[in-house]
């Protein structure tokens, strides 16, 4: 049986691409300019085959990827073998899910609008029990266990001596929706107003007032890399996953989150909704 690529070596070959494909190059021109065959620079744009980190690093020079997309790209490079916390849940999670916890494990920011349940990375773990129960497909107790279990271990990127900086859009509908019960849907806003207070976490309430607004289709989030260049796109449907990372498409997400964060309520404003929430609970 082949070796499954690692989350990491995926993410490698779609930022080479990306790269290359920002230049402007074919494989022949970058293979050429670098030394190696058209063959090889392919290969290094797939999940297939290991892959050297100085060749990595000529290619992303040919490129003229910026000093910290090339030290990003180098360590995805080095780390290629690597596989995350989250290898022993690998044979049994989707895919996109892999995909998603190698983009957070490498993120330094979270840009997150939410418009039906709380964002996964500051949900309780009662409360992401109740949504995992909630589920249209019957999951066995040992299942959701083990859902919820991946869900608080991914929790542990923001407790890191530097943590990516998670911006969370919350609508308002997220907060008055009583999930699991009353008890831990109290317990559940409690935890994000002690988010809020957090330098790393920045929390907002789109209000009910604010009507119609740029995301009402749909919740999604923005994983920020070292630079700009490397964001990606997630958005969750119920039909599965997807991931984007065009530019075109990065632009409109970008510009959704930043009218949703000038239409929302500041910091202090969002606590005082969550707060009286709490209270009417």
């Amino acid at each position: 049986m082949p070796t499954r690529a690692t989350t990491r070596r995926r993410q490698l070959g779609a930022t080479m691409r990306k790269l290359r494909a920002r230049k402007g190059m074919t494989l022949e021109e970058a293979g050429r300019l670098v030394g190696v065959s058209k063959a090889t620079v392919s290969r290094y744009e797939t999940r297939e085959g290991p892959v050297k980190w100085l060749v990595v690093e000529a290619l992303c020079r040919a490129y003229g990827a910026t000093d910290l997309e090339r030290e990003a790209v180098v360590a995805l490079a080095k780390d290629a073998r690597q596989q995350g916390w989250w290898s022993s849940f690998a044979d049994s999670i989707p895919e996109n899910m892999n995909l998603l916890l190698t983009l957070e494990d490498e993120a330094v920011r979270e840009d997150h609008f939410s418009c039906v349940y709380v964002p996964g990375l500051l949900q309780t773990r009662d409360y992401n029990t109740a949504v995992q129960r909630a589920n249209e497909m019957r999951l066995a107790p040992e299942e959701i266990e083990r859902l919820v279990d991946i869900r608080m271990k991914r929790q542990a990127i923001l407790d890191r001596t530097n943590p990516p900086h998670l911006w969370a859009i919350l609508d308002e509908s997220v907060i008055r929706r009583v999930v699991g019960s009353r008890e831990v849907m109290r317990d559940q806003l409690t935890h994000l107003l002690l988010a809020n207070e957090s330098p790393h976490i920045t929390l907002q309430i789109l209000p009910f007032a604010k009507g119609a607004h740029t995301a009402a289709l749909g919740s999604f989030v923005i994983l920020g890399g070292v630079e700009s260049s490397l964001d990606v796109v997630y958005v969750d449907l119920h039909v599965g996953s997807v991931f984007m990372e065009r530019d075109e498409e990065l632009d409109r997400y970008r510009l959704a989150f930043d009218y949703l964060r000038a239409q929302a309520l500041d910091m202090a404003a969002s606590s005082a909704v969550i707060a009286r929430v709490r209270k009417e609970l």
